[in-house]
């Protein structure tokens, strides 16, 4: 059976060393077996919730190589917050006592490229999308505002941005956090490198801040 992390620096230590895996092209593959399958039948005990992108190309089990019963995944386009993902977040860390939240956030995200159009062109998003968009926004206009021109800070500033809304938003998780049961990260993803990297961290020891700021796969 793996080691089942039961702090929030370990939680975070395991997706980065599963994403550390994926990238050198040595997945262990964890849990993926017939007796995990029939272990977690009456019950799961995830470790970490991940609220993430809808990208097809940001599977969170894979890049974090993690397997069944491991992660409690959460996904929408943009990882816009909205009240069922904010009850989904709750629930994956008082009821399942998951002790790690990570919002997965990417490079060249739809999301992000539609609201900054949308600010910078005039481009209006149709139907649904336009929700979508408007959530983004706010994320843009902060970037803008700190003079940001690359994806990446865009990408950057959008986690920034959602993390402080889900702890700003979840009296629950604000309060885990600051008991400091459960931690709160915001990670960047870079689709072609595969690599995992920490924009920011809430309720994590500086040390595992420190070493988590180093991408998967450098030295």
């Amino acid at each position: 059976m793996a080691f089942t992390p039961v702090s929030p620096a370990q939680a975070l230590d395991a997706l980065l060393a599963g994403n550390q895996r994926f990238v050198i092209e040595a997945p262990a593959h964890p849990n993926q077996d017939a007796a995990r399958r029939a272990e977690l039948a009456p019950a799961q005990k995830p470790f970490a919730v991940v609220l993430g992108c809808s990208d097809s190309r940001l599977a969170a089990e894979i890049i974090f190589d993690q397997g069944l019963g491991d992660l409690f995944v959460v996904r929408t386009a943009g990882h816009v917050l909205g009240a069922e993902v904010l009850g989904s977040i709750e629930y994956g860390t008082s009821v399942l006592d998951c002790r790690l939240v990570v919002v997965l956030g990417h490079d060249s995200c739809g999301a992000v490229a539609a609201a900054r159009a949308a600010v910078e062109d005039g481009m209006p998003a149709p139907g649904y999308v336009r929700d979508i968009v408007e959530r983004v926004t706010p994320s843009v206009l902060a970037a803008r505002a700190a003079g940001s021109t690359s994806d990446s800070d865009f990408i950057d500033a959008h986690i920034q941005h959602t993390v402080d809304l889900l702890l700003e938003r979840s009296r629950v998780l604000a309060e885990q956090v600051a008991s400091g049961r459960t931690g709160v990260v915001g990670l960047a993803y870079r689709l072609a490198e595969g690599n995992a990297r920490l924009v920011t961290a809430h309720g994590i020891p500086t040390t595992t801040d420190a070493l988590s700021q180093r991408p998967a796969g450098q030295d």
